[in-house]
């Protein structure tokens, strides 16, 4: 199957049936959803306290783990029925991720730990760089900030240089791990609105993962693990 295409254009963000997970073939269920749909450029907050399962469904829904039974299509195209390679090459085309531990190389500049993901997109290199640029300045990260290494940014400063990385490709889905978990109320508000700024340049739809309720007024859509997984439900 093409990868570096998207299959179906008027197809959701995502589509989830009849999906069951299991760590081993052995172990209980960690997640029994029904059925799930996110639209184009929805934004969604997905809710719900520490071990309920959110951070699971955002690997499946990255391509970083694979469904035991059911379908997890995004844009289209059902990651269950991609190789290893092909889902990693899906991910780096039409999907962006941001994890709780931001995964910077500390010892690249901030420009360059960018640019490095921009080469899995399809822009050539001059226009990669200054789409970096743009989006440095648009997450109120000043000139001087692009040549330094990532080591030496603050908690806040790294966070935003991942939300650029995550967005460098223009993917049409961003995946968000419980980035405000560190930040206070003030710098966490300023944080999510530059965010949602930044989005709306890029039309893309957002699965936010946080076990913050008094964030769910920022977006579209608030849902509670609890609504979509069945496990630890009782019959």
């Amino acid at each position: 199957m093409p990868t570096h295409t998207l299959p179906d254009n008027d197809a959701p963000a995502i589509q989830v049936g009849d999906l069951l997970f299991r760590f081993s073939p052995s172990a209980a269920p960690v997640l029994d959803v029904p059925a799930w749909r996110v639209a184009r450029g929805e934004r969604v907050f997905l809710q719900g306290d520490s071990g309920s399962g959110k951070s699971t469904l955002l690997g499946l829904l990255a391509g970083l783990l694979v469904r035991t039974r059911g379908a997890v299509s995004i844009l289209g195209t059902d990651l269950g029925l991609l190789s290893v390679r092909q889902r990693d090459a899906f991910r780096a085309r039409h999907i962006g991720v941001v994890f709780q531990q931001f995964n910077l190389i500390p010892y690249l500049s901030v420009l360059d730990n960018v640019l490095l993901a921009a080469q899995f997109g399809s822009a050539g290199a001059a226009s990669a760089r200054s789409r970096a640029i743009e989006l440095l300045h648009q997450m109120n990260l000043e000139s001087a900030l692009h040549t330094r290494p990532a080591r030496q940014l603050s908690m806040g400063q790294q966070q935003r240089v991942a939300i650029v990385r995550s967005l460098i490709n223009m993917p049409a889905l961003l995946l968000v791990d419980e980035p405000t978990s560190a930040l206070d109320h003030s710098n966490r508000d300023a944080f999510l609105k530059l965010l949602l700024e930044a989005l709306e340049a890029t039309g893309s739809a957002m699965v936010f993962v946080s076990h913050d309720p008094t964030i769910g007024s920022y977006f579209d859509q608030h849902v509670a693990i609890a609504e979509l997984n069945r496990v630890g439900v009782p019959a």
